[in-house]
């Protein structure tokens, strides 16, 4: 009588930490997408001393060849204000801000431009610069 156990054939391996890595990993990409910001146009903004914070409903940038974008759409002159308005109404938000992303080289005209379009709609305007001014 063999009472001695025998030894298994087939090794097994732990993966029980590997679903815990992997559920950090997910974890971890989850919250650095979220920084991430999907709405960007290349700009070099001009720079000012001091910094305001406003809540970005909808972004308007004009980069130096003085082209329009509302988010990432290009957008006419003559349209700025409808891409505006159907953004606002989208959102529902109850103070409304058209942030302002101006290259350097973008015309005052430009700029005034889109101001005027948000002054028709009601919409405050914020005119993004870059905070470290040298």
């Amino acid at each position: 009588m063999n009472l001695r156990k025998r030894l298994r054939d087939t090794q097994e391996t732990h993966t029980s930490a590997l679903n815990d890595i992997l559920f950090i990993l997910l974890l971890f990409f989850l919250i650095i997408s979220t920084l991430a910001n999907p709405n960007v146009v290349k700009l070099t903004i001009p720079k000012a001393q001091s910094d305001t914070k406003a809540k970005q409903t909808v972004v308007v940038s004009i980069d130096s060849l003085q082209q329009f974008y509302v988010g990432t759409a290009p957008v006419m002159v003559d349209s700025l204000q409808p891409a505006i308005s159907t953004i606002i109404a989208a959102s529902q938000d109850a103070e409304p801000t058209v942030v302002i992303n101006a290259d350097k080289k973008a015309e005052a005209e430009s700029i005034v431009a889109v101001m005027r379009a948000a002054r028709e709609l009601n919409i405050r305007t914020v005119l993004a610069v870059d905070n470290n001014a040298r």
